[in-house]
């Protein structure tokens, strides 16, 4: 009667077995989303190899993917303790977290006050923060963490201030990310989606948002756009919120494995459809991506005022 694995077979499924349970073990030190996700293709991998090829050769595949996985997470292990006195004696890590979003509305209705206030926080004040550590930085061979948003990377109507100075630091990051390594220090940049933190502002500041666009239009400009339609503008900011996520917790795993991993990633995108939006933008042509955005905001039904008009084509003719 004849055994069901052959010898080679045997002998895969040994080394399968250790590499997988390595793998696994691993996985219980690294809890991160990044983690299971390479995990769970991995297995993915492995169970097309043993359905598709023959016995012997699926299993030797699925063995190297195992060792490709485990090489891995081995540069995905956090530092021991012993490696960060520096959090004691010196400067580890800088996180550059400050940024206001303002109201979002046209790019034409912004104030110049409002972009170079994005500017000054959402950017240069990352900046200033990161000329005034990077000595210590150079010092300890540290980390330079800079949150970005994914509107930095993914062209979204009514933020045109937000999304531009957010640009800016996502470049700025990729610049000192090349010109740091010679140094030893590692940067990284956290593009997060949609979640929900008091960025958006209160009522109060709405008001006084949208006081300052009024009081800054000229008058062709708002005979064009209208009031109604510029004050209606808050409502995006609810619909922002409402389609926000409160759980923040993916954007503090990332920014812990940016701050201790031995091998940071350059970039992150924690967030619902985040790394899917960020490369949909970056290799799709224009036109489509358009289209796409075109549909997103087809539920919204406010238009400016000289737009609404039944003869406004025949009037810019």
């Amino acid at each position: 009667m004849g055994t069901f694995f052959s010898e080679p077979g045997w002998l895969c499924l040994t080394v399968t077995a250790v590499l997988g349970g390595t793998i696994f073990c691993k996985l219980k030190k690294n809890q991160g989303q990044v983690g299971r996700k390479v995990v769970c293709l991995a297995g993915l991998w492995g169970g097309a190899c043993l359905l598709s090829l023959s016995l012997f050769w699926g299993l030797i595949l699925f063995s190297l993917s195992c060792f490709l996985v485990y090489t891995y997470f081995s540069g995905q292990e956090l530092l021991p303790a012993d490696q960060k006195a520096v959090l004691i004696t010196g400067l580890w890590a800088v996180v550059n977290n400050a940024g206001i979003l303002g109201l979002p509305t046209d790019g034409e209705l912004i104030p110049m006050t409002e972009y170079k206030r994005c500017m000054a926080v959402n950017f240069f004040g990352a900046v200033e923060v990161t000329k005034a550590f990077l000595p210590l930085l150079r010092k300890s061979k540290g980390r330079l963490v800079n949150i970005s948003s994914m509107a930095g990377g993914v062209p979204m109507e009514k933020l045109a201030a937000y999304s531009s100075s957010k640009a800016a630091l996502t470049m700025f990051s990729a610049v000192m990310r090349q010109e740091l390594s010679k140094w030893g220090v590692k940067v990284s940049v956290i593009q997060p989606g949609g979640f929900r933190t008091n960025i958006a502002g209160t009522s109060d500041m709405w008001d006084k948002l949208e006081k300052n666009i009024l009081d800054h239009l000229t008058p062709d400009v708002q005979e064009d756009y209208g009031q109604d339609y510029i004050l209606r503008e808050r409502n995006f900011l609810m619909f922002m919120q409402t389609y926000s996520v409160m759980d923040v917790s993916p954007v503090l795993l990332d920014i812990q494995h940016a701050i201790s991993a031995k091998s940071p990633f350059a970039f992150y995108a924690p967030g619902k459809m985040s790394y899917l939006w960020l490369c949909f933008v970056s290799f799709s042509p224009t036109g489509i991506f358009d289209y796409f955005s075109k549909k997103m905001h087809s539920h919204r039904k406010s238009m400016p005022r000289a737009l609404s008009m039944p003869n406004w084509k025949n009037e810019a003719m």
